[in-house]
């Protein structure tokens, strides 16, 4: 990846692309599924979203074997898509803003009473 591709997000449009593309081969429900899952985790991505990926990559790739085998969605994700998703990130560490900016601020107010 080259600065400009990492400046303009070029790289990550490519492959978002390309799990699309992979999302539109699965059988209905797992494509409900995935919309889904995208739903529930762009809240934990960074500024870019770049760290959500190789999250979306796993999960697609755990889709497309698991649709290949011939399992429900059910049987996968079982009735709880969100609980999956949060700890997915939770696992991955994926912080979301909310996370992040009360962070800094806990370290501002830190700094500012001299602890």
């Amino acid at each position: 990846m080259n600065f400009w591709e990492k400046i303009t997000g070029s790289d990550m449009t490519k492959e978002f692309k390309t799990f699309e593309a992979r999302a539109k081969r699965l059988p209905d429900d797992y494509q409900g599924a995935w919309e889904i899952i995208k739903a529930n985790l762009w809240p934990h991505s960074d500024l870019t979203g770049r760290n959500l990926m190789p999250i979306l990559d796993g999960v697609l790739g755990l889709l497309e074997e698991t649709a290949a085998d011939g399992q429900s969605i059910q049987e996968v994700l079982g009735d709880d898509i969100k609980g999956f998703c949060l700890a997915l990130v939770g696992e991955e560490g994926a912080k979301s803003y909310r996370d992040k900016w009360r962070e800094q601020l806990n370290n501002n107010i830190a700094k500012k009473l001299g602890k």
